[in-house]
């Protein structure tokens, strides 16, 4: 059962990327031919600020996922009601903390671009953008955590691909009609205010957690522990918007239209870090499920064979994406020249930094899975302290690049420390396992790039020559790979079509 829910949030959440990749391509585009460079930059920045006020859930949401494992493998109703209902309490301070919040940001972000932009125009985008944000904390969040606790993230994903295609359909006819940005934004909000409200039935329908259960609050007590977790992640993906959008209050150096070729960048980047999630995602659950059981050799034997499965997935992708990003977006950004969206060395940083990321995220799933966020969070509180360091240090002298190098090195340190404290507490296995994989999976993008040096080079004319362009260097990049992993590590490669065959036996069945 284990495997195939596995394999149904695999599917849905490859789905969903792929819808979110083709969705994140169309809008920003438009965006920008219609509005410009500096109006994509400002409402990009102004939906980073407004996250921010997920540091405000202290690292609940990972807490409550790891606190349902155990009563959902149990049956446990009468728990997981509880659980809910302390969430549900939580979650709904958090949602009025937001509104305060975000009047704030609509009063004082204003300031930061006035020179580019004027009060009331900015004021009245940041309150239409907050709006989705509080119906997600005030009605959906709790529900959507338990889905993914009892391994059914699909139902979410599916709801969210649906609102994806028509938030994108809608925006598409608003601009066409010749609305504002506002207009826009507006549509934007009410279709994603609605994905909470159907998530919240799904949930009465097949749950039927009971409304009057007395708060669990014991189930959200490691939230500080957790704490530290959600601020490196939060910071991930946000610290570099936010010194882009002050420095460029501030400085000569930094625009805010280098905040919309940040965003168009990441969209990019961030697209096929979203295809590798989705390869795991449900497998938390999935190994929190087995810890929960106690079966710790079925947990060491599955690990490898993910972890063997992840570093083959994200070497090879992130090399095609290293190799193909400029002319991609020498194709797709042909025709804007209100900023310089030709980044080589910002593009290398960014893609190596989501590579790293995406590294880590088997060593981090089953970490977090067992619980282990107060051993952790030193790690967390140390990345953090170095993304944000490095970022102001080097935003002037490099600009982008710097901000990205950043990223990267605050990125680098705490793959390590999660991969040195799994090895060590929890799959008790040499850390120089990881060392090896790294070594591998390092030779064999080294030799993708050297043979990919000896194709065709020059810039595509259309998106059918940057296809045809690709398709070598994804042979190229996934034959590497594939041949000194396969070298190295057969057993595992065993493991990975021995799993693949019984899931297809069992779809048979």
């Amino acid at each position: 059962m284990r495997s195939k829910k596995a394999l149904w949030n695999m599917l849905s959440s490859l789905s969903l990327q792929f819808v979110s990749v083709v969705c994140g391509l169309i809008l920003p585009r438009l965006l920008i031919r219609t509005f410009g460079s500096d109006v994509n930059g400002m409402a990009a920045s102004v939906t980073q600020f407004l996250s921010y006020i997920i540091l405000f859930e202290a690292g609940v949401g990972g807490v409550v996922r790891a606190a349902l494992y155990k009563p959902l493998a149990d049956g446990d109703h009468a728990r997981i009601s509880g659980i809910l209902r302390a969430s549900d309490r939580f979650f709904r301070r958090v949602a009025f903390v937001f509104v305060g919040y975000a009047a704030a940001v609509a009063v004082l972000y204003p300031l930061l671009v006035r020179k580019d932009f004027e009060f009331l125009f900015t004021c009245t985008l940041v309150l239409i953008i907050a709006l989705s944000t509080f119906f997600q904390y005030y009605f959906g969040m709790s529900r959507q955590i338990l889905v993914q606790a009892d391994q059914r993230r699909y139902v979410a994903s599916n709801l969210q691909i649906v609102t994806i295609l028509l938030n994108t359909a809608l925006a598409v006819v608003l601009i066409r009609l010749g609305c504002s940005i506002h207009a826009v934004k507006l549509g934007t909000a009410l279709v994603y205010a609605l994905r909470p409200f159907v998530l919240r039935l799904y949930v009465r329908r097949h749950y039927a957690p009971d409304t009057h259960a007395e708060p669990d609050e014991t189930a959200i007590a490691q939230r500080w522990d957790g704490f530290g977790h959600h601020t490196a992640y939060f910071l991930h993906t946000n610290t570099d918007v936010f010194v882009l959008t002050v420095f460029s209050a501030f400085s000569n150096a930094v625009r805010i239209s280098d905040v919309s070729v940040y965003t168009v960048y990441y969209a990019i980047v961030a697209g096929i870090e979203k295809v590798v999630s989705a390869f795991s995602s449900g497998i938390e659950a999935a190994f929190g499920n087995m810890i929960a059981r106690e079966e710790t050799e079925t947990l060491r034997r599955n690990f490898r064979v993910y972890e063997f499965f992840s570093f083959t997935l994200v070497t090879t992708l992130f090399t095609c994406t290293g190799l193909l990003l400029q002319p991609f977006l020498s194709v797709y950004m042909h025709g804007v020249s209100d900023a310089e969206y030709m980044r080589p060395l910002f593009g290398v940083l960014l893609t190596a930094a989501e590579a790293v990321y995406c590294i880590r995220i088997p060593y981090n799933n089953v970490t977090l899975a067992a619980g282990h966020y107060r051993q952790t969070r030193g790690g967390a509180f140390l990345e953090a302290g170095i993304n944000v360091a490095l970022s102001v240090a080097l935003v002037v002298p490099m600009g982008l690049s710097g901000v990205a190098l950043a990223t990267l090195a605050a990125m680098t340190v705490r793959t390590v420390q999660y991969a040195h404290y799994l090895s060590r507490h929890i799959l008790r296995r040499p850390f120089s396992v990881f060392l090896g994989r790294c070594a591998v999976n390092a030779c064999a993008s080294a030799l993708a790039v050297l043979c990919c040096s000896f194709l065709p080079q020059g810039t595509p004319d259309g998106y059918l020559s940057w296809a045809l362009r690709a398709v070598p260097v994804f042979l190229i990049c996934g034959g590497w790979t594939l041949l000194l992993n396969s070298l190295f590590y057969r057993h595992d490669l065993q493991g990975l079509w021995t799993v693949f065959r019984n899931n297809k036996k069992k779809r048979r069945v």
